[in-house]
């Protein structure tokens, strides 16, 4: 979809939308729109008890006395709206205008204490709600209800277009997320999505591919063993943005990117098993933001490492009752061939903190489905030995609308680190029936090495059943505008 940007004047023809803020607080322009039909537009507005309430729609077919194919009023409500909001009301406008199958509309934008700014995050909304993939459809004729153009008509329209280039970067770097999500499990497997990360090279982002023979040598034996019943060869992927100060420590975010889980020999139940494609989400939200922040060259020194596995019940696969040795030299007895992501983001976060310095780590991971059952998919899940981190990444989730929540985690030697405490090894894959969520990551604090930390659980927020405003039904790109922003807030 091509998005433009025009002075505010009203077109001579085609799809129009407006937005009205609350009941008749009608805008100059609508008042001449008006006059211009003789009347025909109020009432219809008072025929339809339209009272600009946020979301209500009232669409005029070819009004009459006008050229225009359509008008088109969005409520706005009485209260100026957020960024947020402006996106999800972009999204809102591109949803309708689809659902009506017009090509082309033009937005009228003279609204919020910013025009211009409103007009950026109004576009961004659209262009994010307007993601689509369908590159494995054979028949992929002109769709004509497809929006291909939308016009934003606004004063200082080449401000809105600057500001709009920069969250179109970030739109990128969502996109990147969403394709990674998406793509069948026979297309995407750890040698083919680091091939994709390779791509970043020609944003400026330096990229290092670890295969099993190099991590073997590191010892990375908790990585390497959830990923040797598959003919895949297990891959490390490691991303670097060098924007700030060379004497700047660079901020880690790591991923755990299993590319299909089968649970291994812990075998996962038939049903909804090909959702599993999407167990490497948080490996697609990282490939992504570091996208997002090579695109706008963002000032910070920025570390993305993934983890690149398949976790398959081959005949060479892991057992329950293994015993294996991480990166870091502690040992770990499996239990449950499922509880796999763990294992993967143990070696890489050691190999993270040990090999960069950094002044600090989040991960991302579609951990467990216990984080469903105390979040739903409203929040991601959030646990941290580090109180400023924490409240940093609840703000920049509250700003960009990836919300997360904090849940509890205890001091190595607490009592929900006690839980995962093993006989015959210095710890186990799984604590129980109850906490699944607190103890996985009481496992992962266990590697992290005094390092300010935190893990996001994102297994209910990675793919959606159901269409949002800005998110379309399928991969949501979730962690993407969440770690940008954060990144945008504390370190530019």
């Amino acid at each position: 979809m091509n998005i433009t940007f025009s002075k505010f004047r009203l077109p001579k023809s085609g799809p129009v939308v407006f937005g009205i803020r609350g009941e008749s607080r009608l805008c100059p322009s609508v008042i001449a729109l008006d006059k211009a039909s003789g009347g025909s537009v109020t009432r219809a507005i008072d025929v339809s008890h339209f009272k600009g309430v946020k979301n209500q729609i009232l669409e005029i077919i070819a009004p009459h006395g006008l050229k225009h194919e359509m008008v088109l009023f969005i409520g706005l409500g009485d209260k100026c709206l957020s960024e947020t909001e402006l996106q999800d009301l972009g999204g809102f406008i591109f949803a309708s205008i689809e659902k009506l199958k017009q090509q082309r509309a033009t937005i009228m934008v003279d609204f919020g204490s910013n025009p211009a700014q409103s007009a950026a995050h109004i576009a961004y909304g659209a262009k994010l709600r307007s993601y689509t993939f369908s590159k494995h459809k054979t028949n992929r004729k002109k769709d004509s209800s497809k929006v291909k153009k939308l016009n934003i008509a606004v004063n200082g329209e080449a401000k809105a277009r600057s500001e709009f280039k920069k969250l179109g970067k970030l739109a990128e770097g969502v996109f990147l997320c969403r394709d990674l999500v998406t793509e069948p499990p026979n297309i995407l497997y750890p040698a083919t999505f680091a091939a994709e990360v390779r791509k970043l090279k020609r944003l400026g982002v330096k990229v290092d591919i670890l295969g099993e023979a190099a991590m073997r040598r590191l010892g990375m034996g908790a990585l390497l063993g959830v990923g040797q019943g598959s003919r895949k060869e297990s891959q490390l992927a490691v991303m670097k943005w060098n924007g700030g100060l060379a004497s700047q420590k660079p901020v880690a975010f790591i991923g755990k990117g299993v590319t299909f889980d089968t649970g291994g020999i812990s075998l996962k139940p038939a049903a909804g098993m090909a959702d599993m494609k999407w167990d490497m989400g948080g490996a697609g939200a990282v490939a992504g933001l570091m996208k997002a922040l090579a695109g706008r060259k963002a000032k910070v020194n920025a570390v993305g490492i993934i983890g690149l596995v398949e976790n398959m019940p081959d005949g060479d696969a892991q057992r329950p009752g293994d015993v294996v040795t991480t990166m870091s030299g502690q040992t770990v007895e499996i239990l449950n061939t499922d509880a796999e992501g763990r294992l993967v983001l143990a070696d890489a976060l050691w190999y993270c903190q040990k090999k960069f310095k950094p002044c600090l780590m989040v991960d991302l991971a579609t951990l467990t489905g216990a984080i469903l059952v105390a979040l739903e998919k409203e929040y991601g899940g959030l646990f941290s030995n580090n109180d400023e981190l924490s409240n940093q990444l609840i703000s920049a989730g509250e700003s960009s609308g990836e919300k997360v929540w904090r849940m509890p985690l205890s001091e190595i030697g607490g009592h929900f680190d006690k839980m995962i405490d093993s006989k015959i090894a210095d710890v186990k894959n799984i604590g129980g029936r109850y906490a699944g969520s607190t103890t996985a990551a009481q496992f992962l604090q266990r590697f992290v090495n005094g390092v300010p930390w935190a893990h996001l659980d994102i297994a209910g927020m990675a793919w959606s059943e159901k269409s949002a405003a800005t998110v379309p039904e399928g991969g949501t790109g979730y962690g993407v505008r969440l770690l940008d922003r954060f990144v945008k807030d504390n370190f530019g």
